[in-house]
């Protein structure tokens, strides 16, 4: 009984995980500039690939690693929004402009 329940929790996992990756493809696909772009990457597609890390490490069912894998997925948490807005920061101090559907500039030079 217990293996259907990790089956099914694992399955869960892995179809939102998947949910979240797709919303993070269609994200670059469609959003307008670089940094909505780099916003739906970095939010939808941190959360995603690190569902799909746990779904793994959980129907392994060893848990070292499970431990491996929630290490991964706090490493992906710490480090995808930080690395997301240094990358964006560098691109507005390069020059990169804001789409047109950008209404303000909280960055712009005075």
């Amino acid at each position: 009984m217990m293996d259907y329940i990790v089956a099914a929790v694992t399955a869960l996992l892995l179809v939102v995980g998947a949910l979240f990756a797709l919303s993070a493809a269609i994200g670059l696909v469609r959003l307008p500039d670089l940094y909505t772009r780099m916003h739906s990457a970095s939010k939808a597609g941190t959360v995603g690939s690190g569902l799909l890390l746990f779904a793994a490490g959980l129907y392994s069912e060893d848990p070292m690693i499970l431990a491996r894998a929630l290490a991964g997925f706090i490493f992906f948490l710490l480090t995808a929004p930080v690395s997301a807005h240094l990358l964006a920061r560098a691109a507005h101090h390069s020059g990169y402009d804001l789409g047109g559907i950008s209404v303000r500039d909280d960055m712009r030079k005075r």
